[in-house]
Parts: structure tokens; C-alpha cells; sequence
């Protein structure tokens, strides 16, 4: 059975919901010293983080995963839920007297994000062998900086394949840390607005990271997502949704799409496909991880909107 290591985040997701634009109370003038309170309207307290997000969309996909992450003393209630879930949490390790990480997620009426990330126990580095044997490849998802500044090298001194996932967390990575973290990586994740962010912290222009990284993947939100490669660039448009629930965990979502059609052996182009096909169950649903599909719905779903089946 194919197996990919999931290193990130393992995190209780605190999801609000405000009936408004955060854009209308920003004054322009002000902005040097914002003092905002918003008055929310739902509230939900849901499993997350990126690798947990990643690995219960595997699970669904009927690819099993080992989860680097690190989590705390108040784990229990989310170890019974991978267990439920189908996902493995053997690999996981937990550190007595500290808490799970936990994300405080905003999203106004346009679905626009404020977010803030309490790291925990997953401030704190895995600290065990990681074993590649039998693995077919590893994503670096956001999570403990210390581990996403190492994994990437453990990967390359190994010659095994890894995916770049920074993320939420290119704020913390040094320009340094970004360079190192994308050379070798087979593929780049990352939004329009994080490519930015890298290209800022880096130093680096899209051919600059092109010629370190062969694959790039820059998603538009509701306009799809770009492929780029070194033979030129694909777009893939994005599938639908039926209502728009909740947009958190939609880039963890496509990130494990995009996995298991890689390990399908896909175009890249198809494998953004079925990574926006999973997303779509993913913002129909609140939370992270309370949308459920087999493989047949997600082949139909596929098919409305792209023409084909996919071979899965």
C-alpha cells in the first residue's frame, strides 16, 4: 500500500464566523494602530492543523500516511478521531505538561482569513529517526520551524522525494531557510499571495525558484491554480462548489489531491484536478475535517467538471 510522511501541524482548530468585511473597519490612516474587536457569530472547536488536515484527506483517498508532528497532554479526544478516521497516529509524538497547538481562524462574508496560530507542543521538534524505508515520498507541511528547516536536508542527503509546503509559516522562515527548504524539493506549494511573500523574503523571481524547484504550484483560489514547470505552465479551473460552508482546510485538501495523483502517476495538470476536486468537499463542510466522499463520488465529481475519469 502507498505511504507518504506528513510532517506539519497537529492542532484544535477554534473556526468563527463574522457577518461582515474585515476591509470596512480598517481606517487607512489608522493602520499604524489598529485596535479592532469583531462581535462573531458562530463559533466551532474542530480537529486541524496541516498535517492532520493533510492525512485525514489521504485517509479518504485510501493512502496511508505517518504524521511528524508533535502534540500535547490534551491529545486523547484527537488520537480516538484519527483511529475513527482511518489514519495512524503511531509516529505522532507527545509531550507531557504542554498543550496541543491550537488555530484561532476568522473568516468574514467574503471569506477572507484572520488567523492565529498558538504553537504548543508543536513548538517543539519531533526529535526522532524518521524511517523512509518503504515510503513513497514526504510533503513539508507548516509546523514546528525547527523540523522544517531539517527535514528538507534529511531528505536530500537521503535521495528521497520531497514535496515544499511553507505556508503559514514563511513568516517565521528566514530568506535563508526558504532557499534551503524549496532546493531539491519536487514540487512548490504555495497561494499567489505566499509565492509573493517568498519571492519578497527570498530574493528569488519565478525562474529563479524554477531552476531549484522543477515544480511549481500556485493556486488563485476561486480562479484555480497555475502549474508551473520548466516546460512552460498549465491552468486548471476549479470544481464548483455546492454551497461555501467554510474555506479552512481547502489548501490542505488540495495538497493531498495533488499526492495521491502523483502516486496515480498523473500529469501534473491532472493531479491539480483531483486536488481541486477534493477541495471542493472540503469548503462545502465546516471545518476541516467533517466532509466525507468515497472514491466513486469523487470520480463523478471529477468528471462533471473536467470531462474524464480519473484512473484512481
Amino acid at each position: 500500500m502507498s505511504r507518504i510522511i506528513v510532517s506539519g501541524s497537529v492542532a484544535y482548530d477554534r473556526i468563527m464566523d463574522f457577518d461582515g468585511l474585515f476591509s470596512e473597519h480598517f481606517v487607512s490612516d489608522k493602520i499604524h494602530s489598529i485596535n479592532l474587536s469583531f462581535q462573531i457569530q458562530k463559533l466551532s472547536v474542530g480537529f486541524g492543523g496541516t498535517a492532520g488536515n493533510i492525512a485525514y484527506n489521504l485517509a479518504l483517498l485510501g493512502v496511508q500516511s505517518d504524521i511528524i508532528a508533535t502534540v500535547g497532554e490534551d491529545f486523547s479526544k484527537y488520537h480516538s478521531h484519527m483511529l475513527l478516521s482511518g489514519i495512524n497516529p503511531t509516529t505522532i509524538r507527545t509531550l507531557e505538561g504542554e498543550m496541543t497547538s491550537s488555530a484561532y481562524i476568522f473568516t468574514d462574508k467574503a471569506d477572507n482569513q484572520i488567523a492565529a496560530f498558538h504553537m504548543g507542543a508543536a513548538g517543539y521538534a519531533h526529535d526522532s529517526v524518521i524511517d523512509t524505508d518503504g515510503r513513497d515520498f514526504a510533503i513539508v507541511a507548516p509546523g514546528c520551524i525547527e523540523d522544517m528547516k531539517a527535514f528538507p536536508e534529511i531528505y536530500r542527503k537521503r535521495g528521497f522525494p520531497f514535496l515544499y509546503d511553507p505556508a503559514q509559516a514563511i513568516t517565521a522562515l528566514s530568506g535563508e531557510d526558504l532557499r534551503a527548504g524549496m532546493s531539491g524539493a519536487k514540487v512548490l506549494f504555495g497561494s499567489d499571495y505566499e509565492f509573493g511573500l517568498m519571492a519578497q523574503k527570498t530574493g528569488w523571481t519565478e525562474n529563479t525558484m524554477l531552476a531549484n524547484v522543477p515544480t511549481l504550484v500556485i493556486t488563485h483560489g476561486g480562479e484555480g491554480s497555475r502549474i508551473v514547470t520548466r516546460d512552460g505552465e498549465s491552468r486548471v479551473k476549479v470544481v464548483p462548489a455546492k454551497n461555501l460552508s467554510d474555506p479552512t482546510g481547502a489548501g490542505d485538501a488540495y495538497r493531498a489531491g495533488f499526492l495521491r495523483g502523483m502516486l496515480a502517476g498523473f500529469s501534473f495538470e491532472n493531479c491539480a484536478k483531483l486536488a481541486s476536486t477534493v477541495a471542493a468537499y472540503t469548503v462545502e463542510a465546516y471545518g476541516t475535517q467533517t466532509h466525507k466522499f468515497t472514491v466513486d463520488e469523487l470520480k463523478q465529481r471529477y468528471q462533471e467538471t473536467y470531462g474524464d475519469t480519473p484512473a484512481l
